[in-house]
């Protein structure tokens, strides 16, 4: 019972503002502790399971009173599990938003548990990325998503009592209610934010595709890291490919990659999903595609913050800029040559654009395989400098593994 008062006194410590030396401190009004009985009468002993994650199992269940939940339960196996669990409990017992998923309660004894509401459509990446689904996300279904999900970081940026970094924004962690409303979910590695800082360093953890480039690059981490995979889940929606399995053009080695290529051709309707032709608004769809490549460049610096992108979305907003290029995995580029002498005084006067990326091996035990950051493109309009990428390890499904 001990231990219990004191997890939740650390639990809810940044809501209320209270010091270490408050000894009596309430749970959140809408959240309660579940006992390990209770969970298991609803849960069935834990039989219907939802699905498998890196904290571990998940299971549909119904309280008492009718509502059905979803149960996250702890890994017995899982040393970072641990740390996940206490870092999403204590972030989400802060918030209140209806674009990020509803902690309902805890329990801690004798297993560790987190107790959801269950959200009846699940995760948006079933439907987006397995044809046969596809069609019940009609343009005005997407929109939505590609609104909620901003409202909802929007909150979590600079609108919640702690600033928060959610660090995995992908198709699979946003939920989608009955409504077809957007839900964010598991923030199991997410981080507070001081305010006075423009960035922290922290060890990288993320999924391969989502990951802003300084953030995989060198550990620093701002609101800009969610900006940047919130704009590939954008470009997601519109053209309906995955940006880490893309395959759709041999010449390009991503859907980032390509969809610049065709921005930059004037070709952006060629982008969108073919199962959007009847039901897409072109305008918004040409929106979405640029919201989508202006959160994605490499620079951080240049990437809006969410509250210009719902603005943006709200049809309240100027024209957009035009977007640099994107910076992402996987492309191998050449070093630019160094021009002569001859050629030094000419490009005083010409604007000529440069990539410069730094390729590293990766240390999987494959010879020779190589990753790297695509720099920015330098012109007269965005001089801004390329990017390199550091070494890293593969990891099988699909996240980068959480160092030191």
């Amino acid at each position: 019972m001990v231990e219990l008062k004191k997890f939740f006194r650390q639990l809810i410590k940044p809501c209320t503002g209270e010091s270490e030396e408050v000894e009596k401190v309430a749970v959140p009004q809408e959240q309660k502790i579940f006992t390990i009985q209770s969970l298991i009468c609803a849960t069935n002993n834990f039989e219907n399971k939802l699905g498998q994650g890196g904290f571990g199992p998940v299971f549909k269940g119904m309280l008492q009173d009718g509502r059905e939940i979803a149960v996250k339960k702890l890994s017995a196996t899982s040393k970072q599990g641990k740390r996940e669990f206490t870092n999403e409990a204590r972030l989400l017992a802060c918030i209140q938003h209806r674009n990020v998923v509803s902690l309902l309660g805890y329990c801690v004894l004798p297993e560790k548990i987190l107790v959801y509401e269950y959200v009846v459509n699940e995760s948006l990446d079933k439907f987006l990325f397995k044809s046969a689904n596809r069609d019940v996300l009609d343009w005005k279904r997407r929109y939505s998503i590609i609104d909620g999900v901003a409202q909802g970081l929007l909150y979590l940026h600079e609108d919640s009592y702690e600033r928060i970094i959610h660090r995995d924004i992908k198709a699979s962690n946003i939920l989608l209610d009955k409504k077809w409303r957007p839900k964010i979910a598991d923030f199991g590695m997410a981080r507070l934010y001081p305010e006075d800082k423009t960035h922290v360093n922290t060890r990288v953890a993320g999924t391969n595709g989502y990951m802003a480039p300084e953030y995989a690059m060198h550990g620093n981490l701002s609101v800009k890291a969610d900006v940047y995979s919130y704009g590939v889940v954008v470009l997601e929606l519109v053209s309906g490919h995955k940006n880490s399995t893309f395959n759709l053009d041999p010449d390009c080695d991503n859907l980032l990659d390509w969809a610049y290529k065709l921005y930059e051709k004037g070709k952006s309707a060629e982008i969108m999903d073919p199962t959007l032709a009847t039901s897409a608004d072109p305008h918004q769809v040409a929106t979405c595609t640029q919201i989508g490549l202006l959160c994605t460049q490499s620079d951080p610096k240049l990437r809006p913050t969410m509250r210009q992108v719902v603005v943006i979305l709200s049809k309240q907003g100027g024209p957009l800029n035009e977007p640099t290029r994107p910076g992402y995995q996987g492309i191998k580029t050449r070093r630019p040559s160094r021009p002569s002498s001859s050629s030094s005084s000419t490009s005083k006067t010409n604007s000529v654009s440069s990539r410069s990326t730094t390729t590293t091996t990766m240390a999987t035990g494959g010879a020779g395989s190589t990753w790297d950051f695509a720099g920015s493109t330098s012109n007269a309009h965005h001089n801004h400098s390329g990017s390199s990428y550091v070494n890293s390890i593969a990891d099988p499904r699909g996240k980068r593994p959480i160092e030191g």
